[in-house]
């Protein structure tokens, strides 16, 4: 600590003295070494000192110096209590110039000290943008993309600074996407942990960059999806969770876009995350569930091609039956639902009952969110209405009848649901069995109160249900309110 407090009283007085380079960068070594030594009394030693003005000053004046001072900085903004001097020196605007250098290390350390000065500083991440840091950044990625210490650091400082709207169309402007998708097709097949950081980061940037569907379909059309799919192929054997949680996170955000589904679809994505459902990792598998279900919304030949699969259903039943993961059950059962809601097959609804997946969509009807019931209740009126003879054994061991009847009895049901009740209700009426069970369980009187209901979509339907059950009008495929 004492050769420590001389070095600082050294550059103290002399830090701005171009003609003792030899003795200033042996005294910016020397709070290197005492980092590595002893950081809290150093870090104490530095507070008290102001050296960051004479940082400040090399930085700007001493071409030779600068590299080792950034370096310096860079160590020191590690510590939390250590930043606040360092933006009172301006150290942060100071540095951005140094981005503009040609030199790797300059650019590396210049690169984590303003990272590690910003990191979580709104303020400061603003005034980044305002004085045009993304142009720098970019140009980084783009020059030096062999290198990946410069290729993670920048990636870090894009990724906490992609919070900003603004931001992420200067980004998107810039062509990021296609860096991006370079260094996930450069990087897929290895295995270092240095590169695994690099794709981590990179993927996790991508879905930070997720805004609006012209950025996703662009990223699409670059062939991101096939290069985010060999990296969970490859990690999903490795068990790198932070690599699997990025990389499927902007799969479930890349298929959202309709011109994607489609091009997803042709190209087997589905397929290949398919293959992937071995994973034995709760996170791992909400995920996919998520992205599968993205890709079957509004796409019928998605719906067949999970609705026949007897891997996926029987994968499905299981997590349906999850209790100690609460969120992969319940995508799998919105997974179920919506395969069901956008299918228009009986072998779809042929095979959903034979994986004995009818019960858990019975169960969802009951949930405590009201947009899971309206899924469920879709769902079962349109397989209903595509195949009621193959369910009507499973809707009788299920109890489908009465839960239909609670959610309509049941004053803190929302208007909707009541409506979709009543809606697969009235298809129910085309089995004998079931319409039996509708009669005995008196729901006739609970229509009749339902005519009165403040809410005109649950009258107009109650109405209609009425008329079915007194075989006053036929049954048709359900409306929707």
């Amino acid at each position: 600590m004492e050769t420590l407090s001389q070095h600082l009283e050294y550059l103290g007085l002399c830090g701005d003295d171009t003609e003792a380079e030899d003795q200033i960068l042996e005294s910016l070594n020397g709070i290197l070494l005492a980092l590595t030594e002893d950081k809290q009394r150093s870090f104490s030693l530095l507070r008290e000192s102001g050296i960051f003005r004479t940082l400040a000053k090399i930085l700007k004046g001493n071409p030779r110096c600068a590299v080792k001072a950034a370096q310096v900085l860079s160590e020191i903004a590690k510590n939390e209590e250590m930043k606040k001097p360092c933006i009172e020196a301006d150290l942060v605007l100071t540095l951005i110039p140094l981005l503009e250098s040609t030199d790797q290390e300059m650019l590396l350390h210049a690169g984590r000290a303003i990272g590690r000065i910003c990191y979580d500083n709104r303020d400061l991440q603003e005034e980044l943008v305002k004085v045009g840091v993304i142009t720098s950044l970019v140009r980084i990625l783009t020059d030096y993309a062999e290198s990946e210490p410069l290729v993670h650091v920048d990636l870090l400082a894009l990724c906490n600074l992609a919070d900003f709207d603004v931001l992420k169309v200067q980004l998107v402007e810039a062509g990021v996407q296609e860096v991006l998708s370079e260094i996930l097709l450069r990087l897929q097949g290895s295995s270092q942990a240095e590169d695994t950081c690099i794709v981590k980061a990179a993927s996790d940037l991508i879905v930070s960059l997720l805004l609006g569907d012209g950025n996703c379909v662009r990223m699409v059309q670059l062939g991101v999806i096939h290069q985010l799919l060999d990296l969970l192929e490859k990690h999903v054997e490795s068990g790198d969770i932070s690599v699997q949680h990025a990389a499927l996170s902007a799969l479930r955000n890349l298929a959202i876009p309709v011109v994607n589904k489609v091009q997803m679809l042709e190209e087997g994505v589905a397929e290949r995350i398919q293959a992937l459902l071995r994973s034995e990792m709760p996170p791992v598998q909400f995920k996919l569930l998520g992205t599968l279900r993205m890709l079957a919304d509004g796409q019928a030949d998605a719906a067949e091609i999970l609705g026949q699969d007897p891997m996926v259903l029987n994968r499905l039943v299981q997590w349906c039956n999850a209790n100690d993961h609460i969120g992969v059950r319940g995508e799998a059962n919105r997974l179920l639902a919506s395969i069901l809601r956008h299918n228009r097959s009986q072998e779809v609804v042929k095979a959903i009952q034979e994986a004995q997946a009818v019960k858990h969509l019975v169960s969802m009807t009951t949930s405590k969110h009201a947009a899971l019931q309206n899924e469920a209740l879709n769902a079962l009126a349109i397989a209903s209405a595509i195949n009621l003879e193959t369910l009507e054994e499973s809707f009788k061991e299920s109890q489908l009848v009465q839960s239909l009847h609670k959610l309509l009895q049941d004053d803190n049901t929302s208007p909707e649901v009541k409506h979709n009740s009543m809606g697969l209700l009235c298809t129910l009426l085309n089995s004998g069995d079931l319409r039996q069970e509708i009669e005995a369980d008196k729901i006739k009187e609970t229509l009749e109160q339902l005519c009165s209901h403040s809410n005109a979509n649950v009258v107009k339907e109650a109405v209609t249900t009425l008329q079915v059950l007194r075989g006053e009008t036929s049954i048709s495929l359900p409306s929707s309110p």
